[in-house]
């Protein structure tokens, strides 16, 4: 009677198992002949696809000054809540204020593009380049000055 039951397990097992092995032999096959997905990073550059947001920058007019007038829309709309903007009295007639403080915290960021989208006067962009790294915690805060150098 045992002998019977340990050869029935013993062919069902093998009925279970020689699919599922030829299965994954045909998955591993099928895979072994595409395209590869990794790079060899500093000889071969990843291009980014369209519409990728990367790292912030704000941007500058024609005469050069920063276009942010400190109207704290972009602090608003941001669900990670990683901006923070002081804003001042502005020097030029053409302006209310402008931002003394202008801080995005990186570490927060989800990338969303939601401060992007809120800002009034365009601003702030989310450019395609990838997202450095940093040693430290507030290398990834990201200041005013940092903002308009890229």
């Amino acid at each position: 009677m045992g002998m019977t039951l340990k050869k029935a397990w013993y062919k069902l097992a093998i009925k279970l198992y020689i699919p599922a092995a030829i299965n994954g032999m045909r998955y591993t096959l099928g895979r072994v002949f595409r395209k590869k997905a990794t790079l060899s990073y500093p000889e071969e550059v990843h291009v980014p696809r369209k519409g990728y947001r990367g790292e912030h920058r704000l941007k500058k007019d024609e005469v050069g000054r920063m276009k942010c007038v400190a109207c704290l829309m972009c602090q608003t709309a941001c669900p990670a809540e990683c901006i923070q903007i002081v804003g001042a009295p502005s020097p030029w007639p053409d302006r209310e204020k402008i931002p003394v403080v202008f801080n995005i915290d990186m570490l927060k960021c989800i990338y969303c593009g939601m401060c992007e989208e809120a800002c009034p006067c365009d601003a702030i962009e989310l450019t395609p380049t990838f997202t450095k790294v940093a040693t430290t915690r507030e290398e990834k805060i990201y200041d005013i000055n940092k903002l308009l150098s890229r």
